[in-house]
């Protein structure tokens, strides 16, 4: 996008909109008094330094102007591995300077990030020093959330968690959190952190429509421990929107190199599936996208759906299926029986 492009749709020089808390919907996270939006932005792909640093200026404030106040990174977002980071704090020094306390910021570690023994999964070394470089980027005195990315099947649990605990009591990190961990890893990390004085307050499970593992306990353990709940890929990285349907268009995420999602990955097998899902979707006068994210959101334990993005036009679309949550249990029916079929 240009930049007089930029300045015609006011995302230049130009304060945020005064009515970015009247459209959007904010929900208690676990047993705690942090509030975050429905919808929350990713800030991973589209926002590394092989990006146009424009266009993820635009998306960003476009986001906050809807209410969007969490936006979520990790040390190897990019690429290259930190950029995200590097382009966030950019963003946050410039067009959002004056509102880093209607903010949630949060960041992860736990996958490779540097070369050699210390740069990656769940050590103290790595989980404390991850931290200290992810806030030199992003030019923070801290974090609102910091998140373990994953399990770490080698390090003592207790080592992992009480490195959370230590960057809490530092005032690096207001709230910490975990990423894919089982239910019985979830249970035995809430007690110990409980024991430590530093609660858990949001575990960050993969869950969409194609993926619903976490139904098969997760969901019901993080409401007994109190632990909020945020999903990543709601959308399945754009597979669940009418973005497919047709093929691979360019400039998706299937077709760049440099994304996890792969041409190979939308088989005809799960496109079935999407064209009747797409039918119900327009039948509650949702798009596909719009219908997904209800769907997540249905939940009474779902904090956030975690969404990325490419254009501000999607942000849009995302957050006006806030006006339609509510599902029939005719429907839910007829989404259960289009993926299994």
């Amino acid at each position: 996008m240009k930049t007089d492009t930029l300045r015609q749709r006011g995302f230049m020089n130009q304060r945020p909109a005064e009515t970015r808390y009247s459209g959007m919907t904010y929900r208690r996270c676990g047993r705690s008094g942090l509030l975050l939006p429905a919808i929350s932005l990713g800030v991973w792909h589209n926002f590394g330094g092989m990006d146009r640093a424009e266009n993820a200026r635009a998306m960003m404030c476009r986001a906050f102007d809807l209410g969007i106040t969490h936006f979520d990174l990790a040390n190897n977002y990019g690429p290259p591995r930190g950029s995200a980071e590097e382009t966030f704090g950019r963003i946050l020094r410039g067009n959002l300077a004056g509102y880093r306390d209607e903010l949630v910021i949060s960041t992860k570690a736990g996958w490779r990030m540097w070369p050699g023994p210390y740069g990656d999964w769940g050590s103290r070394k790595y989980l404390i020093a991850s931290l200290d470089q992810s806030l030199h980027r992003m030019g923070l005195d801290y974090v609102d959330i910091y998140y373990h990315h994953r399990p770490d099947p080698e390090t003592p649990l207790e080592e992992t968690l009480t490195a959370l605990d230590h960057v809490v009591r530092q005032g690096k990190a207001l709230y910490v959190g975990i990423s894919s961990y089982s239910p019985e890893q979830t249970r035995q990390a809430a007690k110990i952190m409980r024991a430590l004085g530093t609660p858990c307050l949001i575990h960050q499970p993969l869950y969409n429509l194609l993926n619903r593992r976490i139904e098969e306990g997760l969901l019901a353990t993080l409401a007994e421990e109190g632990i909020g709940c945020i999903s990543f890929c709601p959308l399945a990285q754009g597979v669940l929107t009418d973005k497919y349907l047709k093929g691979i268009p360019p400039e998706s995420r299937a077709s760049n190199p440099n994304g996890v999602l792969k041409p190979e990955h939308i088989t005809e097998n799960i496109l079935s599936r999407i064209r009747k899902l797409n039918v119900l979707a327009h039948a509650r006068n949702q798009t596909l996208a719009q219908m997904a994210l209800a769907w997540v959101l249905r939940h009474p334990g779902m904090t956030s759906a975690l969404i990325g993005v490419s254009r501000m036009e999607q942000i849009e679309e995302n957050v006006a299926a806030l006006q339609h949550l509510n599902f029939e249990p005719a429907e839910l029916e007829a989404i259960d029986s289009a993926l299994r079929e």
